[in-house]
Parts: structure tokens; sequence; C-alpha cells
């Protein structure tokens, strides 16, 4: 077997399907399948089940995918330290966060860092969702994940960074909107605009209902804060979102008037922070743009 033959099925594995990994690698879907009939004869064993939607790894498969990425992430952390020996100041960082994420809390710091390190660039991967953040840092050369703090997951390391508050989006001359705060009671009624339960803030936030005897109702998901304000902007209803940093009320004079963001501070705050493989691997700059990062949020 190869590094190529290793790659391609992890990348296959991650995706679930022979024809995405074909288009992100520009070949053919035959030429895919190649990679993975090779590993299927050197290993004696089906790596891959077909399904009507794509393929997922059999338990032996899944047994090479979790050994492959750990290997291909090492070996990729190691060529990536021996391009900083030799490129000194001209490296690259590679993160990978929501598709928000860079606005709300990485702006300064990104200005800061290009300032101080005006030859490294740095590289945004956008993903979905805390847990294919996730997968996408243990599968490939990234350096970095911004995430939403939670369970521990195998070959991760998470740091918490900085905790959000949990703040009521409401509409001007809403009858919650003049109110210093809310308590998690007054959301009984409430349709409310949030994440889905089976992301990780918007798991946590139904954790946090339930430890109050709360069964809030949805009235509709959303796959970012930013959407959730918006709705609640347009009167769509009420969201529930974390106090983001450097998140203002709009000033008056749009349609339908402001937003009002109210507190809910019997909510436990939420944390968000890195993730990456290995803290003491990390790349000296990966390092340094984290750090830059925290203390842009924390300073």
């Amino acid at each position: 077997m190869t590094l190529d033959d290793l790659r391609v099925f992890v990348a296959v594995c991650r995706a679930g399907s022979l024809s995405a990994v074909a288009r992100e690698l520009g070949c053919t879907q035959s030429a895919v399948s190649q990679h993975v009939k090779r590993l299927e004869k050197e290993t004696r064993v089906s790596l891959l089940e077909r399904q009507p939607r794509g393929v997922v790894p059999t338990a032996a498969g899944r047994i090479l995918w979790d050994a492959a990425s750990d290997g291909l992430a090492g070996l990729d952390l190691a060529l990536r330290r021996l391009g900083d020996l030799v490129d000194g100041e001209s490296g690259a960082v590679r993160v990978t966060t929501g598709g928000t994420t860079v606005r709300h809390f990485m702006a300064d710091a990104i200005v800061d860092f290009r300032r101080r390190h005006p030859r490294v660039s740095l590289e945004f991967q956008t993903e979905t969702s805390s847990r294919r953040c996730f997968d996408a840092l243990l599968s490939s050369n990234l350096d970095l994940a911004w995430i939403t703090i939670g369970e521990p997951v195998r070959g991760i390391e998470q740091r918490p960074a900085i905790d959000l508050p949990w703040v009521l989006a409401v509409r001007e001359g809403d009858p919650l909107a003049g109110r210093e705060s809310v308590r998690v009671a007054d959301l009984a009624d409430l349709r409310l605009v949030r994440l889905p339960p089976n992301s990780t803030s918007g798991g946590q936030l139904d954790e946090a209902f339930a430890g109050s005897g709360l069964r809030a109702g949805s009235g509709t998901s959303v796959a970012d804060w930013d959407t959730a304000l918006l709705l609640a902007e347009l009167g769509l209803g009420h969201a529930v979102v974390p106090a983001l940093p450097g998140m203002r009320e709009p000033d008056a004079g749009g349609a339908g008037g402001p937003l009002r963001l109210v507190p809910i501070p019997e909510l436990p705050p939420l944390q968000v922070g890195w993730a990456v493989r290995r803290w003491d691997a990390l790349p000296p700059l990966a390092r340094i743009f984290a750090d830059t990062v925290v203390r842009a949020l924390t300073g």
C-alpha cells in the first residue's frame, strides 16, 4: 500500500462518496476506486460497504480509517514542521471553523497577526459543525480548529478560550424587549429559532433547558447564529443565541425596528475555544496565532 492509497481511503471514509473525492482530487471515480481496491487486496478484507447514497467503512475499514488518520496526521504535522525550519517566517497557518466564526472571533487577531507576520499565510477551511471540524483536523494537514467545547474526542485536545453567556434576541416592541433579563421559565410559551440539537451548542442548550424543567418549542432550525439573529430581527421568532464578541444591538431605522438582546443569566455559559491534535506538537506559527486570538478576545 502507498501513502496515496491511504490518503484517498481516508478522504472517501470522511466524504462517504467515491465520486465526491474524485471531484475533489480532479480524477475519475475509477481511479479513486483503484486506491481502495489495492488496500483491500493488501489487507485481504472488504473495507467499504456500498449503500444507496454512498459508501461507509466496514468494521475492518473503520479500524484502518482510525489508524491511517492518526498516522497521516502525524506525518503531515512533521512535514509542516520541517517546512517551517526551512522557510522560517514564511510558512502557513491552517484553520478550520464555522462560517461566521472568523468575523465574530478572529477579525482583530488576524489584523494583529498579519501586522507582525506579514509573510505568513492564513488559510481557513469552513465546516458546518464542531464535529466536522474534528474530522477535518484528524484527516488533513490543518493546524487548528475553533469549536464549541464539548465531550472529549479521541485524538483531539480541546482548550477553552472564552465563555459566552446566552441572550434572547427579540425585536423592539416585543413584551420581553424591555426586560433587563429573562428567566428560563419565560421561554416556555415561545417558538424559538435556534441551532439543531445534534449540534454541540444546540445539544448543550437543550440539556440546560431540560435541567431547568423546560421543554422549549422550536419554530425554526438554522445552521448558524447569524441566521438565527436575522430571523429574530425579521420578526419570525425569538432566538436564543450566545452573546458573540462584538455583537451589538442594531441602530434604529431598519425595517421593523432594531433587535434587542436580553440576557438569560440562569443558563450556563457556552464555552468556545481551540482544538488541536497535540498542543506540544503544534507548529510555532500556529501556536502564535492561537494565542493571538485568545489574547484579542480576553484582553
